[in-house]
């Protein structure tokens, strides 16, 4: 006997239609788009983990900035694992006081990552096409937060 919905079924028969039963949705093809975003929530879920149980402010746990040990200038990421640290253990002030831009970064982050799932799900690439103006206009910002955070004013922007 055949499959009502399979090859060789009554319905290919009179109807010349195959493939998938009428209503049933792409579950492979749902579970390989869906496959790189849940990847790298788990990556970063991961690494924010590490960062939440290994304290960045204890000496030794992590390597210095570069920058910083060899001209004493912030870079932009410096304060970063310990903005991670508060943020992943819920002290929003002490993220934002260790690295404003880093703490901005991780909403954002979460914002583009929420969108990049909702698109994944119902089959549509994630396209987020800047104009060179955007770019030019966070590299500007980077450079401000960056000069303004090693100056005597803006010591409050500096981890």
């Amino acid at each position: 006997m055949h499959e009502p919905h399979g090859p060789g079924s009554v319905l290919e028969r009179r109807t010349g239609w195959v493939g998938r039963r009428p209503g049933e949705k792409d579950r492979a093809g749902r579970v390989r788009r869906l496959g790189t975003p849940l990847g790298i929530l788990a990556a970063v879920t991961g690494a924010f983990a590490y960062v939440g149980t290994v304290d960045p402010n204890e000496p030794g746990h992590y390597p210095v900035c570069p920058l910083l040990k060899l001209t004493g200038v912030f870079c932009p990421g410096c304060g970063g694992l310990r903005s991670a640290h508060a943020f992943i253990t819920g002290d929003l002030g002490a993220a934002f006081s260790a690295n404003a831009i880093a703490t901005a970064g991780y909403f954002l982050f979460a914002a583009v990552w929420v969108l990049w799932l909702v698109r994944a799900w119902r089959g549509k690439p994630l396209r987020i096409a800047l104009a060179p103006a955007w770019w030019w206009g966070v590299g500007a910002v980077l450079l401000v937060f960056t000069v303004v955070r090693n100056l005597p004013f803006g010591s409050a922007l500096a981890p």
